[in-house]
């Protein structure tokens, strides 16, 4: 069996937004040499999240809409408080909600050499917590 790990950096435009990470997912397990097997994507941090969905502009807009109603971010939140751990206000509670309610991580099928994935389906690496540099994982793993 063959085992492949890449660590992928991000950022975001927008302090919450959604970005296609499907052709970077693809690239990797087919230089991976891998033909039959998985693909795991996941993130590396706890105020963002992968996301599997339909590739188009208004579904896009339309699941961060209503994200945002569930979890709105001028909220009474308990983490809103001087953290000295970290020397500052946490802030960002929307984020970890948000990341809990998307997930951090997906797993695709490979299939002769290629991820398989439904027709109109795109993976996605979800910003909810600012424009900072992000990391995620591709572990291809099959042979």
């Amino acid at each position: 069996m063959k085992i492949e790990l890449t660590t992928r950096t991000v950022c975001a435009d927008e302090e919450v937004q959604l970005i296609r990470i499907t052709d970077e997912i693809k690239q990797f397990v087919a230089a991976s040499g891998v033909q039959a097997g998985v693909v795991y994507v996941i993130s590396a941090h706890t105020t963002t999240g992968i996301i599997i969905n339909e590739g188009l502009p208004c579904v896009e807009q339309d699941l961060l809409d209503k994200l945002d109603r569930m979890v709105p971010t001028n909220d009474v939140y308990a983490h809103a408080h001087f953290l000295p751990s970290y020397g500052a206000t946490g802030g960002n509670s929307p984020g970890h909600i948000k990341s809990m309610l998307t997930g951090n991580h997906c797993v695709l099928p490979i299939q002769n050499g290629k991820v398989v994935l439904g027709h109109a389906q795109e993976v996605y690496f979800a910003e909810f917590d600012g424009i900072k540099t992000r990391k995620y994982f591709i572990q291809v793993m099959g042979e």
